[in-house]
């Protein structure tokens, strides 16, 4: 599709929407900045704009509507699937200057947020009012609450208490014509016509641009217990979740390390790590204290049952965050392997769960790739990591291949190409593997509904003819 480019009259109509110039970015070093994200390509916008109120980013998107410009909202910049990445140019919408409102209502179980509110600051003020906003995601520190509900992010916690739609009450958007509406509601129950909250949390700004959005808290849960399982054989660490989620536990949290993730932790930061082991399983349980510690005791049973070499109950907080740090250092441990991390969230059914891990295994000895397994094991979501060289072009074709046969066999498996990531530009070339032709189509007519100049983050989740995964562009 042919857009138009940010010329000296879309700069004047700009100019009057957001009148302080410094919120106006044209600057080559400073187009820089918003040319990448945590994935991977370069992809220069003409213009950058860092609004404050819900009027300007209605503004700036119906003067794009009109003159056929595509617009890019964007975060923290996290993402890693290309989700902010401005393929075709346009204007790049900063949302993380919208970060004014964050009002936490205790009798209502609520927050009300702006969209460049961190997803951190958010758990803050919740467990301060003694509530809990439960998803997670691993880059809460750094990452906005608008980008969570762009992406529809996940978290360690997703296994008991599910990812942020769960948790989204109501939205205010700015749609692809600049009109602004509110979806939703403060209540719990609402059943008013089309649920167009669901529909807008993960379509990835594709469909409008969130603005402001009510989030759903709950009591926080008086206990927490943790205990870490070393298994020999990563497969029978798969049979021990499955057991585990079938046995009337409930985890909120079920963690997975494989052997070379142990293996660069240790190296990382040495902590006594067994490097022979080829899988640590955490897992978490909270609730009432009673209820908690009979479940830990459970778990920890069960996995002595199916074949753990060690199973260690953390007896203290000091020690359950010493079990969690390894975790923790997993991310920046591989990278030392190499410089290039590829990071998928394939996910599976539970009960597929040891199958992935065997499916896996063979990939990284067919395509003999740095092949590592991290996750959420607990809800299937296991992350498979590449680490590679991406200067090395033979090696970066072998990722591609095992990328792809990734994702076939979580499908095959009966699971989806992403589980909390999103589909970007990075995964949008497998979507017809997973929804067939018919079911994309359903897609392309609600985006065509909504957007008819297609001006709403172009290029992402809806593939290009004859489009590939490409890790070497940019």
């Amino acid at each position: 599709m042919a857009y138009r480019k940010v010329d000296q009259e879309i700069m004047r109509n700009v100019r009057q929407i957001i009148t302080e110039s410094k919120r106006i970015l044209t600057e080559k070093q400073d187009l820089a900045s918003y040319s990448f994200d945590a994935s991977f390509g370069t992809y220069w916008p003409e213009l950058v704009v860092q609004p404050k109120t819900v009027q300007e980013v209605a503004g700036i998107v119906n003067l794009a509507n009109k003159a056929k410009i595509p617009v890019y909202p964007r975060g923290a910049s996290t993402s890693l699937s290309g989700g902010p990445l401005p393929v075709e140019g346009g204007i790049v919408i900063d949302l993380s200057t919208m970060n004014h409102k964050l009002e936490v209502i205790p009798d209502d179980l609520v927050a009300i947020v702006s969209p460049g509110i961190l997803t951190a600051a958010i758990h803050e003020a919740a467990e301060q009012a003694g509530l809990m906003y439960p998803p997670d995601p691993s880059s809460s520190l750094v990452s906005t609450i608008g980008g969570n509900l762009a992406e529809n992010s996940g978290g360690p916690r997703g296994l008991k208490y599910g990812v942020t739609k769960d948790y989204v009450l109501g939205l205010e958007v700015v749609t692809p014509q600049g009109e602004i509406i509110r979806t939703g509601s403060r209540t719990v129950k609402n059943v008013t016509g089309y649920d167009l909250t669901k529909l807008l949390v993960g379509s990835e700004g594709t469909l409008g641009i969130i603005t402001e959005a009510t989030l759903q808290l709950i009591p926080k849960p008086l206990e927490t217990a943790t205990l870490s399982a070393i298994f020999d054989d990563i497969v029978t660490s798969g049979k021990a979740i499955s057991k585990v989620l079938t046995s009337g536990i409930f985890p909120a949290k079920m963690e997975i390390m494989d052997q070379a993730c142990i293996q660069a932790v240790e190296s990382y930061q040495p902590l006594g790590l067994p490097i022979d082991a080829e899988a640590i399983i955490l897992i978490e349980v909270d609730g009432h204290p009673l209820a908690v510690k009979d479940e830990i005791r459970e778990a920890a049973r069960i996995c002595e049952q199916i074949g753990a070499r060690q199973v260690q109950i953390a007896s203290t907080a000091t020690e359950q965050a010493n079990l969690w740090k390894a975790r923790k250092l997993v991310s920046p441990a591989i990278t030392r392997m190499k410089p290039t991390k590829i990071s998928e969230d394939a996910t599976v059914p539970r009960s597929q769960i040891p199958a992935m891990f065997a499916r896996l295994k063979q990939i990284r000895e067919k395509y003999n790739v740095n092949l590592v397994v991290f996750g959420h094991a607990g809800d299937g979501n296991l992350h498979p990591n590449i680490v590679a060289d991406r200067r090395d072009g033979e090696e970066m074709k072998r990722v591609e291949q095992a990328v792809e046969e990734i994702f076939a066999a979580a499908i095959e498996l009966g699971g989806t190409l992403s589980g909390e990531h999103g589909i970007g530009n990075m995964k949008s070339a497998f979507m017809e593997m997973e929804l067939g032709a018919i079911g994309l189509d359903m897609m392309k007519r609600i985006k065509d509904s909504w957007d008819p100049n297609h001006i709403m983050n172009p290029g992402k989740i809806f593939p290009s003819p004859g489009q590939r995964l490409n890790l070497t562009k940019g």
